[in-house]
């Protein structure tokens, strides 16, 4: 089998890369030219791997690689991932994310061979609904990433239903780990943690404190991205743990795991951190996921989030 992953140097991509290739795989990866080595997150498989500058604006490049990596599969997971950097980037942004799966769709349509693909939907595009989120659940975006990646599941959805593709979208809630961009929160809290335990920083700043979250860990994830391919027909599914912690919790529990209690010393909430919009609430019940496909989310949040803090706390040695 051959699969191809856009955006194979992410997070997600790059423990979808071990999978695979664990599982026997030959496995290409699009990368963007960048100014600098942007591979970290694979090197240590580097190796192994088939990679192919490309983009998801530049739909010849997608063409190109679709043809040369001949890939069974395809996993979309590339996009300008980051919720309030699209507000700032909203066209890129849209770019990226909705008219590149647009190109992806539209090559993987018109190949002569039958590719499988995984399409990377978001709980973002839930947006501010109430209650616990399904498949069946309303949309209500309120973000250029939400609104966005809706536009991106909704049309691997109609290429499905119109041309017989067989396109899987996986809505996943969020998920972290080592891997994770500085940037998110529960990276940047961890690092914050670690270097406020190491004497190297005063304070953790932080927009919204109370925003509540489903937090998973990223390999649990990536292994249901593979089950939804495997299945012989595809599927709509939700990829959570049901559990939900605040913004608050998350920095109180990370805190205290290192030997901190008096965690709220070193946290302060920072109004040019606020995104235009805030989602309050999301949690996801991943049931169909369990009885379909045999998923389940294996690490708890506890042991997760250890994992992070061990690695920050290891970078700073």
């Amino acid at each position: 089998m051959k699969a191809l992953i856009t955006g194979i140097t992410g997070q997600d991509g790059s423990y979808l890369a071990e999978l695979l290739l664990d599982k026997g795989y030959e496995v290409h990866g699009m990368v963007r030219r960048a100014s600098q080595f942007n591979t970290q997150r694979i090197d240590h498989v580097f190796e192994d791997l088939h990679l192919h500058y490309g983009d998801m604006t530049d739909g010849t490049s997608l063409r190109h690689i679709l043809e040369v990596s001949q890939a069974d599969e395809v996993y979309n997971l590339a996009a300008q991932s980051h919720v309030k950097v699209s507000f700032e980037c909203s066209e890129y942004t849209m770019d990226v994310n909705a008219l590149g799966t647009l190109r992806l769709l539209e090559a993987i349509k018109d190949s002569p061979r039958e590719i499988r693909m995984y399409q990377a939907s978001t709980s973002e595009m839930y947006g501010d609904v109430e209650g616990i989120m399904n498949e069946e659940s309303e949309f209500a975006p309120v973000s250029p990433y939400g609104i966005a990646k809706l536009a991106a599941h909704r049309l691997a959805q109609t290429y499905r239903m119109a041309y017989g593709l067989h396109v899987s979208c996986g809505i996943l809630f969020n998920h972290e780990s080592p891997r994770r961009g500085p940037t998110f929160i529960t990276r940047k809290v961890c690092r914050a943690v670690a270097r406020i335990k190491a004497g190297l920083q005063d304070k953790l700043e932080v927009g919204n404190l109370k925003g509540v979250r489903d937090w998973g860990y990223a390999p649990d994830y990536v292994r249901g991205m593979w089950l939804m391919l495997q299945q012989p027909e595809p599927d709509d599914y939700v990829l959570a743990t049901g559990e939900t912690h605040t913004v608050w919790q998350l920095c109180k529990r990370a805190f205290q795991l290192v030997g901190i209690e008096n965690w709220a010393d070193y946290v302060s909430q920072s109004p040019r951190l606020k995104r235009p919009l805030e989602v309050p609430y999301l949690c996801g019940d991943a049931s169909k996921a369990k009885e379909k496909l045999g998923w389940e989310p294996i690490l708890p949040f506890d042991l997760m989030l250890m994992e992070i803090l061990d690695n920050e706390i290891k970078e700073l040695e």
